[in-house]
This record gives C-alpha cells, structure tokens and sequence, in this order.
C-alpha cells in the first residue's frame, strides 16, 4: 500500500533500512518532527484519508514557517487492531493527494501494532538554502508582527464535531489544516522571526519573544476572524480571546522590519495567502493581547500547554 508512495531515489524502493538524502551546493536540510494520536489531536471514527493529511500537514506546516521547500518524510504508524486493510488504503490515499499537492515523497518508515489509541508520526524534510532558515530568535523592537489566514478556525470545528453542530467549513479546517507551503519561501530574506501556529497564537508568539528577548503587542481588533467562525461564536472580544489562545491553527505568525510591509503584501498576493498586519515587536519580555484603548487584555492560558 506504501511503496508506490515511495517515488524518491533517495527511498531505494523502501527495500533497505535507510533513505539516502544529500542537499544540493549552497543549501541544508531542514528536519521537524510532529506526532498526532486518537483522542487528542483527532477523532478516531475521522475520515482515515484527513487523519493522514493532518499528520503529514502539521509538518509541512513547520517547514513553511522557516521558509524551507519540503522534500519527503518518514512515516511511522502503531496500530490498534481494529484497523483493517480499507482503513490503510484509505489513509495511504490521503498521502498520495497531498504528495501531488506538495511534491513530497514518503522515504520510510516503520509500522507497529499498539494497545493503545492509534498514533501517526511524521519526520519531514526539506531544503533551503544556508543559512536563509526564517527562526524564532530574530524579532527586533520596532518589527511588526504578521499572521497568514484566519484564527481559531481549527478550534471551532473542534467544538463543532463536540457537539454534533453541522459547521463544514470550521471541520474542514480541524480536519486537514493548509500549510503555507508557497508563502513560507517567499519570507526568505523578510521576516525576522516566524513561527507556525500550533499551540495558539498568543502562545506561539510568546515562543518568539522569549527566543528573541522581545516584547510582543498584539491587537485585539486586527486577529484576523473567519466569517464562519463568527458565525458560530460573535463578534466579541471573548471571541478573540479564544480564537487566539485555542491553537491547531498552521498558520505562520512572524515580525519583519516595516520597510518591508509593501514587500510582504505583494508576496501573500502572489502566494494567494491572506496576511494580516496585527501588532508590534517593542522592548521587553513577553506577549500581551491589547484591547480598547491600549489596554491589556486578561488572558488566563495563551495557549496549549505541553505536559
């Protein structure tokens, strides 16, 4: 079922214990890697061909966000035994569409059976050249802060499917996130400091300002909001404060010196990617989300806590 996703060299036909990977003159590898399981980053009963996408997306989304053009990836499942035959090719077809889509290729892996709920981990590469990766340790006062997409989309179609509520466009966005593939390149030589949006964007920021020993403003007004998510939730600023801090979002938050907003807009347009101009980097420590007249907004949790 996996092998004819193996379409790389470097994968020698997955008849060997290793892929053969080597960048070309003047440029490195890039490598992340991302985990989901059953009852935690999704449904079990979801649709075996998106629980595929999601895991191979939420890396593809990491690769973006440093401006690296993805390569192929190592795929490891363990596997409960209630998964069967269609279940796999159903999922291995989910893998086929998004290697079109973003000409990766599968290099390997391992497949292993599990007590437990059913786990899909992913190890993604990708090249760029040297020493262009956009990191989280470059924001300096004086930078704005931007986001791609819209906010919280992923957390509304999580409390859709909670509570059996018919919100396909919020689903759609829980279920197989966009990874900012075409985007993440154009931000070489731009942004400063990027990072993809996984545990929230207030969170995920705050990862930039401690790296970075920055203080990071973001206004409240400017959280870019889907009209579908409105829709299910206000127009409030409670809204914001959820959509901010709920996470499983993909997309890329990062600062670029202002001399380079012109530059940037043209770069969404040409990657058709929505951005979004939504604070400031200043001295200090720190992230905070700014209200009405310049006031800081409680916020109990920025954003998914790892542990």
């Amino acid at each position: 079922m996996f092998a004819p996703l193996a379409t790389s060299k470097a994968a020698l036909g997955l008849k060997d214990d290793i892929a053969l990977l080597s960048a070309r003159r003047g440029h490195e590898i890039v490598v992340t890697t991302d985990a989901i399981i059953a009852g935690v980053d999704f449904f079990a009963n979801d649709p075996p061909d998106t629980i595929a996408q999601k895991a191979l997306r939420v890396n593809l989304s990491d690769l973006a966000a440093k401006g690296a053009q993805p390569l192929g990836y190592l795929l490891t499942l363990a596997l409960p035994k209630s998964v069967g035959s269609a279940w796999l090719r159903a999922f291995a077809s989910g893998l086929k569409r998004d290697q079109q889509k973003f000409g990766v290729t599968l290099l390997g892996g391992d497949i292993s059976s599990t007590p437990g709920p059913l786990c899909v981990s992913i190890t993604a590469f990708g090249e760029m050249p040297t020493g262009r990766a956009v990191l989280r340790n470059g924001a300096k006062p004086g930078d704005l802060v931007f986001v791609t997409g819209t906010i919280g989309d992923s957390a509304g179609g999580l409390a859709a499917l909670k509570a059996k509520r018919r919100e396909p466009q919020l689903i759609k966005r829980y279920r197989v996130p966009e990874p900012r593939v075409a985007f993440g390149r154009r931000l070489r030589g731009i942004a400063r400091a990027a990072i993809d949006v996984s545990d929230g964007l207030l969170a995920d920021l705050g990862h930039i300002a401690d790296v970075s020993t920055v203080h990071i403003e973001i206004d409240a007004a400017r959280v870019p909001l889907s009209a579908a998510l409105r829709r299910a939730w206000g127009s409030s600023q409670a809204t914001t404060v959820r959509a901010a801090t709920a996470g499983d979002d993909y997309e890329i938050a990062f600062t670029a010196p202002r001399r380079h907003s012109e530059t940037i807009f043209k770069a969404a347009k040409a990657a058709r990617t929505r951005v979004t101009e939504i604070g400031v980097v200043t001295k200090g420590s720190g992230v905070v989300l700014m209200g009405q007249a310049g006031k800081p907004i409680r916020v109990k949790r920025a954003g998914w806590q790892h542990r």
